[in-house]
């Protein structure tokens, strides 16, 4: 307890501040551990508080007992806040008005309530005592359907900015509650919740959807408790004991206990049926508040669990600039089992002089890549849990503790968690922080993750070793992609923590960002070569899961979002659904618009030779204006500059910029990596399959029997071994697989099997070409510009339209011969996959087999136009 009571004077001294996920007063991180505070009855000055020398009572009792917060939901007098400052209490300042009647209907109403806001900040003469401030406290559900959800929005930022007009320094937050979760309240400090429910489990799900609703900023339980008047005193000390453990342990930035007293007033009555508080009326403790004390003591984790050990590594290449700060970030972590390894990759600067320096293993290797260096710490490390960080980067304190949280409490085989630009940045590596192009995480769920970036990724060592640990073709980038998808191929899980993070500093030069992001499109080549699956026809990552992160460009949408309110809004929990970007609303995000603009702009140039090609140039300028709009609308929506930095507009116009520059730099990786829109994959052409129109069947006898889902996944199977990209059908579809190998080539196949008795089958295997309009669009109309010219005699004109309409044209058609290649050749490849019939295999013979007919149990097959099947 003497302990515990140092840290809180040493952390009251300080000003109030958000750092990532946390709450700070001063240097030190400060964990909410409160209690509300209220309403009671008003004394005879018409204050909604008890007497002076009762506050001091329960503040006294609050703090021998390790609370350090008080909320309260009116406007506290001076005199309580000086007892708070006393006491060491921080004060949750409420800034009480109408909000459960129709408050925006009447103009000069609303600005009243802003103008009282000012008034009672001014009140709180910027109290050293006062942890923020509260804007509002649960607007009902259908007060806020009433206005939409926009207008209500728009409402709270003005009342946030009162108060910043007249204590800027404070920290302001607004209380909301699950029934109006979707409000889309960015612009606050950090997020409060009161959420009340009844098991451990619901409420750590939940917690899990609010911290990715919160992004990057602090979550604060606003109000937790059980009532005992219905529940018992034993049963609500239980209740609370898990309610403080699971929100801590999820990493919230801390919470209050609803309420310290069962002495509540409310609506002109004491109520007296209801007793949420740690202590009586008489201020009497019950067992809840020994409980909740012990609880305090522990926080953020228990010290009686076993945690399991973690080897961090560190893998650096001339990293001399940023590794100290790494390092000494981790020897300050919060964990007793752990080690470092620092691998260092052949680099030519000093690095193994810093690291001599601390208590750490230094590893020196010539320099093979990042993935190998990955390995090499992989297998240097002791602990069960291996936890990767980069050298450009340091953790949180409880990095670690929330890492091995997570494992504890789930069989995932890797976990990780955000990375989040210091504040300190300077005004490049800020704006870089906010343009896409960084590391980010992408989820399937709340919890499950699709992929995690390698600057904060962890995972069990025996999960990765079952792997083979990294695939050390990738040596700068692209290694935590491939990796998190062989994890999922090997059937385990990707965890995310939203509390598990790391301070990872972004490039600090555009020379140094141009270059990372053209080995960001290297990468990229390097995986689609390896997963073409992944990737779609323009060679653009399809991500099952959301992607979270500052930064990245967002579709203009053309759908509005919507909400879902239950029917006549009586959901408990009412979210926003936004719907996905079509296709033809994300092609400006893509890199290829670029290339189409500088099409665009030169058939407009020729322009000058051949007048109607002039008509380009307008397109052109249509299409750089759809650009400069949509970096525009992304540098607005999804970037998180520092409040000091919001009206600062050289930071909103560099963000512009570097959204605009980023797809040119990964086009420019990708292409002259070979990822390109007309690239090819799978198997080469056959001569017999130059066909591009109609349907084929191919037939295959099989003497061992399978079902169809079986017989589908391995020519799956082969399809992916043969590097082509695949799509199955889904329930809606009467196709079973679809493949890619062009632009705008594809080719779908549906299998039949016919069942013959003793194990027997015959498999029918019917492929077809799928033509898209664009797949002859572009080049009719190259070809049609290049007749028009002809009629004029423009010849230059002539020949390259020309030239570009049939080189169009020849692509479409040798692609789709290509993929029904593909599917033939997988098809086939069934019989070097069947087991031996009376000593030889199953195999498919091509039109012309000397195999005229096949007996099959008593049936005679006639030979098929195209394939013969026959048992040799």
């Amino acid at each position: 307890m003497v302990r515990t009571k140092v840290i809180i004077e040493s952390v009251h001294a300080g000003k109030m501040q958000v750092k990532g996920k946390f709450l700070y007063c001063g240097e030190e991180k400060f964990y909410v551990k409160g209690v509300t505070y209220g309403t009671f009855k008003p004394n005879k000055d018409g204050e909604h508080f008890p007497s002076s020398g009762l506050v001091e009572k329960d503040f006294e009792m609050m703090s021998l007992h390790g609370i350090n917060a008080v909320r309260t939901y009116t406007v506290p007098p001076v005199f309580l806040l000086d007892m708070a400052e006393k006491y060491r209490l921080k004060v949750m300042v409420g800034l009480p008005w109408e909000q459960h009647i129709t408050f925006l209907d009447d103009t000069p109403k609303k600005n009243d309530i802003i103008k009282r806001v000012k008034a009672n900040v001014l009140q709180c003469e910027k109290h050293s005592a006062i942890l923020c401030y509260t804007i509002g406290n649960e607007i009902p559900a259908p007060i806020v359907r009433w206005y939409g959800k926009k207008r209500i929005e728009h409402f709270l930022k003005q009342l946030y900015n009162a108060v910043k007009e007249i204590d800027n320094a404070a920290l302001v937050t607004y209380v909301n509650y699950p029934t109006t979760e979707y409000l889309d309240l960015g612009f606050l400090d950090f997020d409060c919740f009161n959420v009340y429910l009844e098991t451990a489990e619901k409420l750590s799900k939940y917690l899990s959807r609010l911290h990715n609703l919160s992004g990057d900023r602090p979550l604060v339980l606003a109000e937790i408790g059980l009532d005992s008047y219905r529940n018992g005193v034993q049963n609500q000390a239980e209740t609370l004991v898990w309610q403080i453990e699971t929100i801590f342990e999820k990493g919230c930035a801390g919470m209050f206990v609803f309420a310290w007293t069962d002495e509540w007033w409310r609506g002109g009555f004491d109520i007296e049926d209801w007793d949420f508080g740690l202590v009586d009326r008489q201020r009497n403790a019950k067992p809840a508040l020994q409980a909740v004390s012990t609880k305090m003591e522990q926080i953020p984790f228990s010290t009686k669990k076993t945690v399991p050990s973690v080897t961090v590594i560190v893998c650096t290449y001339n990293g001399s600039a940023t590794i100290k700060e790494c390092i000494e970030g981790i020897l300050k972590l919060d964990y007793l089992n752990f080690d470092v390894v620092v691998v260092n990759d052949g680099s030519t600067d000093n690095i193994a002089e810093i690291i001599n320096g601390y208590p750490v293993k230094l590893i020196s290797t010539p320099n093979r890549g990042l993935s190998s260096a990955r390995n090499t710490g992989m297998y240097h490390a002791t602990g069960d849990i291996i936890a990767y960080i980069d050298d450009d980067a340091y953790p949180d304190p409880q990095w670690l503790s929330y890492l091995a949280y997570a494992y504890m409490h789930s069989d995932h085989g890797c976990i990780g968690g955000p990375n989040i630009a210091p504040y300190d940045e300077g005004f490049i590596s800020t704006c870089v922080a906010n343009a896409p192009g960084g590391p980010v995480h992408v989820l399937l769920s709340d919890e499950i993750a699709e992929h995690v970036p390698g600057c904060n990724m962890s995972f069990r060592k025996d999960a990765l070793m079952a792997i083979g640990g990294f695939d050390p073709t990738y040596r700068t980038a692209g290694d935590d992609v491939d990796t998190c998808w062989r994890i999922q191929a090997s059937g385990r899980t990707i965890g995310f923590h939203p509390s598990a993070l790391v301070w990872h500093r972004r490039r600090n030069s555009f020379k140094a960002y141009w270059k990372q992001q053209k080995g960001y499109g290297k990468a990229e080549a390097l995986l689609e070569a390896k997963w073409p699956e992944k990737y779609n026809s323009l060679g653009h990552l399809t991500w099952e899961g959301r992607i979270y992160g500052n930064g990245f460009t967002l579709p203009l949408k053309l759908k509005k979002d919507r909400i879902f309110h239950g029917t006549w809004g009586n959901a408990l929990f009412q979210s926003v659904y936004q719907p996905t970007g079509s296709f033809i609303n994300s092609i400006p995000l893509m890199p290829e618009w670029y290339l189409l603009s500088a099409v665009l702009c030169f058939l407009g140039c020729m322009g000058f030779l051949w007048s109607p090609l002039l008509w380009c140039l307008p397109a052109f300028a249509l299409s750089v204006i759809i650009v400069i709009l949509q970096a525009a609308v992304s540098a607005k929506k999804n970037s998180a500059l520092p409040p000091r930095l919001q009206k600062k507009y050289k930071y909103h116009l560099m963000i512009v910029v570097l959204h605009m520059v980023q797809p040119v730099a990964r086009l420019y990786g990708r292409f002259t990596n070979g990822l390109t829109p007309w690239r090819k994959r799978g198997a080469g052409l056959h001569t017999k399959f130059l066909f591009v129109t109609g349907s084929r069947v191919f037939p295959y006898w099989s003497e061992t029997w399978r079902s169809t889902e079986e017989w589908l996944t391995m020519i799956e199977k082969n399809l992916l071994a043969l590097r082509t990209r695949i799509r199955k059908g889904d329930v809606f579809d009467n196709w079973d697989i679809q493949v890619k190998t062009g632009l705008f080539a594809k080719s779908r196949c549906l299998l039949t099997v016919e069942e013959h008795g003793a194990g027997k089958e015959y498999l029918k295997l019917k492929c077809r070409p799928v033509f898209s309009v664009v797949a002859f669009f572009l080049p009719a109309v190259f070809l049609t510009l290049s007749v028009l010219a002809g009629f004029q005699q423009q010849w230059i004109v002539v020949g390259i339209t020309g030239l570009a309409g049939l080189i169009l044209l020849l692509n479409v058609f040798v692609a789709t011969a290509t993929s029904l290649n593909n599917l033939y050749s997988a098809f086939n490849r069934l019989a070097a996959e069947m087991e031996p019939v009376n000593g030889s295999k199953p195999v498919v013979k091509t039109a012309g087999s000397p195999v005229k007919s096949i007996p099959l149990n008593g049936v005679v097959l006639k030979k098929k136009k195209n394939i013969a099947i026959a048992v040799e």
